[in-house]
């Protein structure tokens, strides 16, 4: 008998601080991550290609650095201004923007912002449904889309940046591990 109270007692405590560090709202908690980490990588390769090649673009047919930074940070305040329920606070139109610190303060505006989205959000509330009709989705598809549509964004300006000279940030922190 003593055994069992001992076995319970031990399972008890070696489980507790692992429910501990269990999150609340596990969706939540990975789609953050998830957005954190885009969030990063977006703001760390507008800060790390030389202004001078903001103009660059591999090809005559695709959009300069300038212009992909600046379509990631419109997307961001697009998808997430949606996944709050609000009108899009950004009125501007950071594709026509050409100087590199015009559009690294629009990343961060953008990364800010997606971030709010977070604020008090629970994994109910990702499941609530945003929209009307045909075009309401759950809130988690909105954040996921932002999430999504940011990763295309910077697997499509790693070549600008590599053409450039410049590692990758993403690259450069897995080389520093």
């Amino acid at each position: 008998m003593k055994q069992t109270y001992l076995a319970a007692l031990l399972a008890v405590a070696v489980s507790a601080p692992l429910a501990a560090q269990a999150p609340t709202d596990p969706l939540t908690s990975a789609l953050k991550r998830q957005s954190d980490g885009i969030a990063l990588n977006l703001k760390e390769a507008a800060e790390a290609m030389p202004e001078a090649k903001y103009a660059f673009k591999p090809a005559p047919d695709v959009k300069t650095f300038a212009q992909e930074v600046g379509h990631g940070a419109n997307a961001q305040f697009n998808f997430c201004s949606r996944a709050k329920g609000e009108a899009n606070p950004n009125k501007e139109n950071f594709e026509t923007l050409t100087d590199k610190a015009g559009l690294v303060k629009a990343v961060v505006a953008s990364n800010e912002y997606c971030a709010s989205v977070f604020t008090g959000l629970t994994d109910k509330a990702l499941m609530e449904m945003i929209g009307q009709g045909a075009m309401a989705q759950p809130r988690a598809a909105i954040i996921g889309a932002n999430i999504a549509h940011s990763n295309e964004t910077y697997g499509t300006i790693v070549p600008y940046l590599r053409m450039s000279g410049v590692v990758p940030p993403s690259t450069a922190r897995a080389q520093k591990r």
